[in-house]
């Protein structure tokens, strides 16, 4: 007999009391308990499921066990529940509660509890069964897996000269795989099968596993791809862009302001290509420098005249991808870049979780470096789909990762070891890059005539929109101020800058539109020196103004210039906008030496009586634009290996080069393909339009085939890089090698050693040298689109 004192009585009283909250607790245990069992139950029969990997079994066998432990404690708890339960029963009968001042707890409220007891015994018992049943279905799914894991506890590294680097990264696996969750989140244990699998499967280290399920179903045809349609609204495109940026805003801005003129230049091309089949690409459009993870620099001064160069060729290129038909995406951030690209968890050292969906990807150099950052070996694979959009140009000695670190051509934006076309540059400076360019807005006959009526011959237009830029050029501003009336857009918030002098009229930043009004009463446009190559000169002269610039002497170039050092190009500007120094010239362009004061104000006179009309080069027109993405997207494919000449240490006695398809031209000062080659290589541009040339020394093949008026094509190099070669130009060679030089093919004539290009990366139309005399690929051009040639299209 158990005796109680009087605190024992009133705690049994209270238990009595809140038995009602505490069914309900146990109630919840039985639920929860069925819950984690269907879950367990299920993760069993998951894993037997065709097709998972052995990584899943473990893991959710493992998961199981754990589990079945869990079920085990909960029987436990219960049946402790219960025989504490049966204490305080035993306590209520050894006790008078129904006596006295205690008479107020009926025996109705103790009958609750006894049934109570009955139930959590009840569920006890049952989740005792449960464990039992999961014990035996764990031990026959553990007996089944036991010759897997047998397999995987006994994985040795395959020894195949197919696959060098498979036993090294199996090493750097043992030590590194936690190194990133990717790893895990691809079924990496820490096993040696796991590392194998994972080099084999996920990655192409490793030879794959013989007892691993390789059977591949027949892959079906792929349907046909749907063709590209013109398009004839720019509202999609729109709500694409997105919004929250101020940048977004500015080129959504210039897409509604330019639409017209898209939607006619898209009809006009449309025709001409009229029966041509296009098939539509998926395009993803990831402006890096947008990103916050790059710093996003330029959306806080759109509206501080920052420069807005970039965002106004950006706004071009997703109207005219659009226009033609392709399917877009488009981001600005990181975290939607991983998410379209498919960007497993982790630091970024795993490919990716399934094939790029994406034919094209159009970025920056700051999106190309946050792609490879988080592709992992995906980027190399996928790398020549990828566009850079790079203003200022990339230069083969620069791209070529190991001969810039050798040669000291290493620059922070340079050595991707891409195809150097993939490059697309603002201004076509740099024929070993691809010309993508921009848009000014086209006038019609009517809206020219009503400019050239109302221009007013006294007024200059400054081009800068910073003050800095007014800086020191205080000398020039005091001449211009003899014969015009100057007028300026410098930003400022509460007060006039004072860089900017008291005789100009300045109108603070105005809208595009605003700016379009002013440059159509102008007769000048002038620049300082700064900004390098903007879009602003080609809307001056569109708008009937006649831009002067100053000439460089010596050229801007990254060795004696700031502003150029660390941009992977050698390239040489002699003045501030080289395009409409080159390309347009006089009358629309002046460059004059700014040092000489009689020269800039003889300019200045020349021009106030000079007539001139709104001139706008057809590439830079929504239609050129249009035309020349067409050609680059439906002929340019980076991703197909070409055969290239073999070095002479793999040539063999039996193989023997065919004879030249190249042959002199009728003067005998130049080579062309020969009609009667009797073949023609299917590559784009077509080789018909190449000329071969040979330079003057300290000339590049830039300056060599502009001088004939032609372009630099790097595209027909390898059809240069022939021994043969040299003697058709009557070029005598005591010896001829290969080596890697970015100046190759080329000749030192006073040596006469001829020597050829040994790393096609590294054909090249920039470079020069006193010493050599190099063979240079020309071709003629479209009159007004110098990116394509004549039968480009």
């Amino acid at each position: 007999m158990i005796t109680v004192n009087a605190d024992g009585k009133i705690m049994v009283r209270r238990c009595l009391v809140t038995l009602r909250p505490f069914r309900i607790f146990v109630l919840g245990i039985g639920f929860f308990t069925l819950c984690f069992l269907m879950t367990s139950l299920g993760g069993q029969f998951s894993a037997k499921r065709l097709g998972d990997s052995p990584f899943t079994i473990r893991t959710e066998v493992m998961g199981a066990l754990e589990s079945r432990g869990v079920l085990r404690r909960m029987s436990d708890m219960l049946e402790m529940l219960m025989k504490r339960m049966d204490i305080l029963a035993r306590l209520e009968n050894s006790t008078d509660f129904h006596k006295g001042d205690e008479a107020r707890f009926p025996l109705d409220r103790f009958q609750p509890a006894a049934g109570l007891m009955e139930r959590i015994q009840a569920i006890a018992q049952n989740v005792s069964d449960i464990a039992i049943k999961v014990d035996q279905i764990l031990r026959n799914s553990l007996l089944n897996g036991k010759g897997m894991e047998g397999r995987r506890d006994q994985c040795e590294v395959p020894r195949d000269p197919k696959y060098p680097d498979c036993a090294g990264k199996v090493e750097w696996m043992r030590a590194r795989w936690t190194s990133d969750p990717c790893y895990a989140f691809f079924g990496v244990d820490g096993t040696e099968c796991s590392f194998l699998i994972y080099l084999s499967e996920v990655e192409w280290f490793c030879p794959p596993l013989p007892w691993r399920n390789h059977t591949v179903a027949v892959p079906s045809p792929p349907p046909p791809r749907a063709q590209a349609a013109f398009r004839r609204d720019l509202a999609r495109l729109l709500e694409l862009i997105g919004t929250g940026k101020e940048s977004l805003s500015f080129m959504k801005k210039r897409i509604r302001h330019l639409a017209q003129q898209w939607l006619r230049a898209a009809r006009r091309l449309e025709q001409r290509l009229a029966g041509q089949q296009r098939d539509q690409k998926h395009i993803l459009v990831h402006i890096g420098f947008l990103t916050e993870e790059s710093g996003d620099v330029f959306s806080p001064r759109v509206l501080k005249g920052g420069p807005l160069g970039e965002m106004v060729q950006w706004a071009d290129i997703l109207a005219a991808l659009f226009m033609l038909g392709h399917s877009l995406r488009v981001t600005v951030s990181l975290k939607e870049l991983q998410s379209h690209l498919g960007v497993p968890p982790g630091r970024g050292n795993c490919p990716l979780t399934s094939p790029l969906p994406f034919d094209l990807i159009y970025t920056d150099y700051h999106g190309l470096q946050q792609m490879k950052q988080h592709m992992g070996l995906s980027f190399k694979k996928y790398r020549c789909r990828v566009r850079v959009i790079d203003t200022f140009g990339t230069e083969p000695a620069y791209n070529h990762e190991e001969y810039a670190t050798l040669r000291g051509y290493r620059t922070n934006w340079g050595y991707w070891n891409l195809q150097p076309s993939q490059f697309m540059t603002m201004f076509p400076h740099t024929p070993d890059n691809s010309f993508m360019g921009f848009v000014s807005e086209e006038l019609n006959q009517t809206e020219k005539q009503l400019i050239k009526a109302n221009k007013v011959s006294s007024m200059a237009v400054v081009y800068g929109k910073e003050a800095s830029i007014w800086k020191g050029k205080e000398k020039f501003l005091a001449i211009l101020n003899k014969y015009m009336e100057i007028h300026g857009t410098v930003y400022y918030e509460t007060q006039r800058p004072p860089e900017v002098p008291a005789f100009v009229k300045n109108h603070g930043l105005l809208p595009q539109h605003e700016f379009q009004q002013l440059l159509r009463k102008a007769k000048l446009f002038i620049g300082f020196g700064f900004p390098y190559e903007g879009p602003a000169p080609l809307e001056a002269i569109a708008n009937g103004c006649v831009f002067l610039q100053a000439r460089f002497n010596p050229p801007h170039s990254s060795l004696n210039h700031e502003f150029f050092r660390g941009k992977p190009t050698s390239r040489e500007v002699s003045s501030q906008h080289p395009y409409a120094e080159d390309f347009i010239g006089k009358p629309h362009v002046w460059t004059v030496d700014y040092n000489n004061s009689e020269e800039f104000e003889a300019a200045i006179k020349t021009i106030m009586r000079t007539q001139v009309d709104p001139y706008l080069p057809y590439e830079y027109t929504c239609e050129g634009m249009l035309e020349r993405i067409h050609a680059y997207i439906q002929h340019q494919d980076f991703c197909t290996t070409s055969s290239l000449p073999l070095s002479p240490k793999t040539k063999t006695p039996a193989m023997q080069s065919p004879p030249s398809p190249l042959a002199l031209s009728p003067n005998s000062t130049h080579l062309v393909w020969s009609p009667s080659a009797g073949w023609a290589p299917q590559v784009w541009p077509p080789v018909a339009s190449l000329q071969v040339w040979v330079s003057e020394p300290q000339h590049t093949c830039t300056d060599t085939c502009r001088r004939h008026g032609l372009v630099c094509e790097p595209t027909f190099f390898r059809f240069l890089n022939k021994e043969e070669v040299f003697l058709q130009l009557s070029i005598a060679c005591d010896s001829t090698e290969y080596e890697m030089n970015h100046l190759y093919p080329a000749v030192a004539e006073n040596v006469r050693e001829c020597y050829l290009q040994k790393e096609p990366l590294l054909f090249s139309c920039a470079g020069h040298h006193a010493k050599y005399r190099r063979l240079c690929p020309c071709r003629d051009f479209r009159q007004g689109q110098v990116a394509l040639c004549r039968d480009c299209l």
